[in-house]
């Protein structure tokens, strides 16, 4: 293809592909179907992209999230020390997969958005959600006034360069989620696609063809948290912290 504008001096910020026409058009013999036709910039599916990540990083609550970094989280309980450790590699080079696994409260959602805020600090597309969240934005595209197509999600879903998946296993078991996690799943598994994700259940209690790619170690690890709820200490904290400052 070639440029439908081509201008021999552009500014840095103006795309060298197709010098912010947005589209390009295909350069084909006039006997060719394609002839004539244009065809969307890879800057304007960039930005596409990027309007519905954001989108969905608003909806998934991630926000809410970017609080929790890998310097403010605490490895000094069980386990987490050493996890703590192989988060912060895996969040310096995104590859494979990374399955955080363990009971509520042990710190796995903390470095599953330490992980994903380290990629967003870095400008690298990423995508954050809850698993029920993630459900919900995809039903949302059936509504009228969507910005944008089943297609479409489904499509930056697969295919984001981070997916963090939380709480897999949260969500309700519908044939629509069953299916709708599968395509997810078993693509970025075929092609190995940089994804993180936690739960609270063992492989037995989710669904066969998802849990079949968690014991796949060529490219799936699994780090097992075994680390107690957090979350009851740091409320008797901030209890006592209260009743002090009132003293």
């Amino acid at each position: 293809m070639i440029d439908v504008t081509p201008t021999p001096l552009v500014p840095a910020t103006v795309c060298v592909i197709c010098r912010s026409a947005g589209f390009l058009r295909y350069d084909v013999p006039i006997s060719d179907p394609l002839f004539g036709q244009i065809k969307p910039c890879r800057c304007k599916e960039f930005e596409r992209a990027q309007r519905q990540s954001a989108l969905l990083r608003q909806q998934s609550g991630i926000d809410r999230c970017a609080d929790k970094t890998f310097e403010n989280f605490n490895p000094q309980r069980d386990n987490l020390s050493a996890i703590h450790q192989r988060c912060l590699e895996y969040a310096a080079a995104p590859h494979n997969w990374l399955l955080l696994r363990g009971s509520y409260g042990c710190g796995k959602t903390h470095l599953a958005a330490a992980i994903a805020n380290t990629a967003l600090e870095r400008g690298n597309p990423v995508v954050f959600a809850t698993t029920p969240d993630l459900l919900d934005s995809f039903r949302a595209t059936f509504d009228s006034d969507s910005e944008i197509t089943y297609e479409q999600h489904t499509n930056l879903i697969r295919t984001v360069d981070l997916l963090v998946l939380d709480d897999l296993g949260t969500e309700n078991s519908t044939p629509f989620a069953k299916q709708t996690l599968f395509q997810i799943i078993n693509h970025r598994s075929n092609f190995k696609l940089p994804t993180v994700i936690t739960t609270n259940l063992e492989n037995s209690d989710l669904d066969p063809r998802l849990s079949s790619r968690f014991t796949d170690i060529t490219i799936c690890e699994e780090l097992r948290i075994t680390a107690p709820d957090f979350r009851p200490l740091s409320f008797e904290q901030r209890r006592q912290k209260y009743e002090r400052s009132a003293a």
